[in-house]
């Protein structure tokens, strides 16, 4: 490091303090205006002026909460009203970074990185306030061949959306940031319309359109607590009176844990100390005809950009040195903490400056003169929670954002049109807050902020598995007697066995994006179900129970099909007003007005609450019961399935008796469960339903009971397969809130013509009625060590016309596998196709699905004489 620069660092660390981190005083280290923030900077205050009813009370005033009072009174909602505890962009919005960018590892989150840019760009000329909204481009540097492959991975799922983002050689990168050492660099991944935008501005200028639009953006306001009525609305209490709103939106920040606690919630949020330096004018920024384009050195998990005529960058530490701010989990955000910042630990992110410098060369001869150490809010996984709380009636939040600034827009845009319109405008459902549940305590939320902050910038596997705070208290009883033999994988909580070692595999965690160690194990167990027979863990499934005297109504209005007969059990979906697929269901009918709805882990809190909703807008006299962590879930499948089961049971579990659809009550082993002829494996099988206190003893006894038939575990991973090959959909996958029933092929689920009229009902007859512009085709893929994931584009003739929905391996033919959403007339039985995998095209065609038919309908062509499709 140049004497220069540790100079002035030495000089900029301010004096130590003791105990808990207190707001720094020096004003050398707030952050520059008009570019990272703007401290010096305060609006006049706008009391509370008297306004005693509202339809929609916003918590908080940074930039997210402002964006949603913006983009609801500009779409017409009156009586929009907005309290901010001390002033707008208080809290993380006023000291942030800054920066806008189009990429996201995720898909659905481009739509709202992509939103926000579109909505900055124009902003100035509809409010008249500038935003200081840079667009010089940004690049993310490779220099390892795995992030290069990344970069590939990334290339392929932006493909089928409008960003633009390019895979650039490094003779391009040094092109575009001529101040590059380019020693290491093997590509580039550059997205032209990124940039950064001055925080304090942006918030500014959507206030200013708020009010613009008629929303009440009152402040200094505190909100002292809430109160929920027996109708639905609240009465939000302040020091200047009470306001009653139809819904209250939480967009606090890092006070929002403090909000939650008011109406008992304790929302898995953590404050994180964030640094970043500035540094005076450098010459040869100062030289250049043309601002740099932001670069993220990934390895070495920083971001860099221009800031005038020096540079600002800012590190992600690991996890073992980023710090945490959790004495205001425990004891709340200190009274008057507003627009005050930490004091920074410069030796904390030396490592990370002394790589800048090698990657920069003129940062070591630069001096620094601004350091500025925030908090900001991070989630367990790093990602927002948005939308409506399950539990709470009319209580939204959205909160937990890390990149506040590029989600804003975006997320206000969302948001707004959800309350507007009564359902999400598109899927958005890793930001869901009913994500997390009971089982997310502060202690698991610290272990994954560490590991979140920390993994900022590692690589991004499929199927990535990340393991801080694991296990959390939600295992199956199933996890301490299988943990060694499996390589498991995390669901909303829980534990679940991905595939199982056997003597002589390669054990353990190795991701990447080509197949690894697990591929052959998968294609052990998928033989094992397919010619024997298997046992899976299916507790982490969503489990509900619906009683009362108008269950069959409720359940008639909110599911698409029939509602089953006693005994019996379908497959049911949740249309959204718009016609859209919002969930799917297993349906059965246990005893007269008594059901058991079943669904995936990830969705049981999002499920649960749409159908809350429903009950409580409509009247229904129902009971609704979450008994998914009472209940453990056995599956076992296979064509000895019948034959190990019947040991065990008095029961007659022949085909004749206990048919494919069927459930009941019955004792194996003389332990009580509720058994479903079904499975998502598509062969002989049935779903064990039982107390959760009985796994052990069910699983045992099964599978000594199956030792002459060879029983043996099997996994997710190779259910996965066993699903695809039988053309079976997924909720998130091949349907989700931006898809219809009627193009993911779900006909036969989806009665029309029944009297009841459900949600959706009348949008989908006006879809079938204007004709579907895509569909969902079943494709076979000529690849060589790499499978399609999903979400990869689809080529035609040189041009990205679809994307895949999910893919895997076919074990039984050998070779790649996937769905995918193509145009209609590119959607017969035969056509050609590409989908790219890792930067190259390989030949897929349109396949009759199934591929493999399942074991009900095999039996029923084996009854007529006809051969069937194995």
């Amino acid at each position: 490091m140049s004497a220069v620069l540790r100079g002035a660092l030495r000089g900029l660390r301010p004096p130590r303090r003791g105990g808990r981190p207190g707001p720094l005083a020096a004003a050398a280290l707030r952050p520059l205006g008009g570019g990272a923030g703007a401290q010096g900077r305060k609006e006049t205050p706008s009391p509370l002026s008297g306004k005693d009813r509202a339809d929609t009370v916003i918590i908080g005033g940074g930039c997210i909460g402002v964006s949603l009072a913006y983009h609801l009174a500009k779409a017409g909602l009156k009586d929009v009203v907005l309290l901010e505890k001390t002033e707008l962009t208080a809290g993380s919005t006023w000291h942030a970074a800054g920066l806008t960018t189009y990429y996201h590892p995720g898909i659905n989150l481009k739509k709202i990185h992509s939103y926000s840019i579109k909505l900055y760009e124009k902003l100035e000329e509809e409010t008249g306030q500038a935003v200081g909204f840079h667009q010089p481009g940004s690049i993310r540097i490779a220099t390892t061949p795995t992030r290069v492959d990344e970069f590939k991975y990334q290339m392929t799922r932006t493909g089928w959306h409008s960003t633009e983002q390019y895979l650039i050689t490094p003779e391009k990168v040094q092109e575009l940031f001529p101040l590059l050492n380019m020693d290491t660099v093997l590509a580039g991944l550059y997205n032209p319309g990124d940039g950064h935008i001055d925080p304090y501005s942006l918030t500014m200028a959507l206030a200013a359109g708020a009010r613009k639009y008629g929303a009440q953006l009152n402040y200094p306001v505190q909100v002292t607590n809430l109160n929920s009525r027996s109708d639905g609305t609240w009465d939000v209490e302040t020091p200047l009176g009470i306001i009653r709103a139809k819904r209250v939106v939480n967009t606090a920040g890092f006070w929002a844990r403090d909000i939650g606690k008011m109406i008992g919630l304790q929302h898995p949020l953590i404050p994180v100390h964030h640094q970043y330096v500035v540094t005076s004018t450098i010459p040869e920024v100062k030289a250049l005809e043309r601002e740099l384009p932001v670069i993220r050195d990934l390895e070495a998990s920083y971001y860099l950009r221009q800031e005038r005529d020096g540079l600002l960058f800012g590190p992600y530490e690991s996890e073992e040195k980023m710090k945490l701010q959790a004495s205001w989990v425990t004891h709340g955000v200190p009274p008057g903490f507003g627009k005050e910042l930490f004091e920074s630990d410069l030796d904390r992110i030396m490592d990370y400056i002394e790589a800048a410098m090698e990657m920069v060369p003129v940062l070591k001869k630069a001096d620094i003169v601004n350091t500025i150490a925030g908090p900001i809010t991070y989630s367990p996984d790093i990602l927002p929670m948005v939308g409506p709380h399950q539990g709470v009636r009319n209580y939204w939040v959205a909160i937990g954002f890390g990149y506040g600034i590029i989600h804003a827009g975006g997320i206000g845009k969302y948001l707004s049109d959800w309350i507007l319109e009564g359902e999400p405008p598109f899927d958005l459902i890793e930001v869901d807050p009913n994500r997390y549940g009971r089982w997310t305590t502060t202690e698991y939320t610290a272990a994954k902020a560490r590991e979140s902050y920390g993994f900022n910038n590692v690589v991004g596997y499929p199927k990535e598995e990340r393991f801080a705070g694991r296990p959390t208290e939600r295992t199956s009883r199933l996890y301490h007697l299988l943990k060694s033999q499996c390589s498991m994988g995390f669901h909303a909580g829980w534990e679940q066995p991905h595939w199982f070692y056997k003597p002589g595999d390669e054990t353990g965690y190795k991701p990447s994006f080509r197949r690894t160690n697990w591929f052959d194990p998968v294609g052990r167990e998928y033989k094992q179900v397919m010619e024997k027979v298997g046992v899976i863990d299916l507790s982490p499934f969503g489990k509900f129970k619906v009683k009362g005297t108008d269950s069959v109504k409720l359940l008639d209005h909110l599911f698409a099909n029939i509602v089953p007969k006693v005994g019996s059990t379908n497959i049911s979906h949740m249309l959204t007003p718009r016609g859209k697929v919002y969930a799917e269901l297993t349906v059965s009918q246990l005893c007269p007005g008594e059901f058991m709805l079943v669904t995936g882990s990830g969705s049981e809190l999002h499920d649960l609450r749409w159908i809350e909703e429903k009950i409580m807008r409509d009247g229904y006299k129902v009971e609704i019961e979450n008994v998914t962590d009472e209940m453990g879930v056995l599956g076992v499948a296979g064509p000895y399935a019948r034959q190990v089961l019947q040991k065990l049971t008095n029961e007659d579990l022949s085909d004749g008796s206990f048919k494919f659809l069927q459930s009941r009550h019955l004792k194996l082993a003389d332990i009580a469960v509720t058994a479903i002829r079904i499975s998502y494996t598509g062969e002989l099988g049935w779903e064990l339903y039982h107390r959760k206190e009985d796994s052990v003893a069910l699983y045992s006894a099964i599978m000594e009971a199956g030792q002459k038939e060879g029983i043996d575990n099997f996994g997710t991973y190779a259910l996965n397969a066993l699903r695809l090959e039988k053309g079976f959909r997924a909720w998130g996958a091949e349907m989700n809130c931006d898809t219809n029933p009627l193009e993911a092929g779900l006909e036969y689920f989806v009665k029309l013509n029944k009297p009841a009229d459900f949600t959706g009902k009348q949008a989908l007859k006006k879809i079938k009625e204007k004709g579907l512009s895509r569909r969902l085709v079943y494709l076979t893929v000529e690849t060589d060590n790499v499978d399609p994931e999903g979400n990869e584009s689809v080529w035609h003739n040189g041009k990205v016309i679809g994307n895949t929905t999910s893919g895997t391996f076919s074990y039984s033919a050998q070779r790649s596998l996937a769905f995918a959403y193509v145009p209609t007339e590119l959607s017969k039985v035969g056509q050609k196709l590409d989908v790219e995998l890792l930067g190259k095209n390989y030949p897929a065609t349109i396949i009759q699905e199934p591929l493999v038919q399942t074991e009900p309908m095999r039996m029923r062509l084996q009854r007529k004489g006809e051969i069937p499709k194995i």
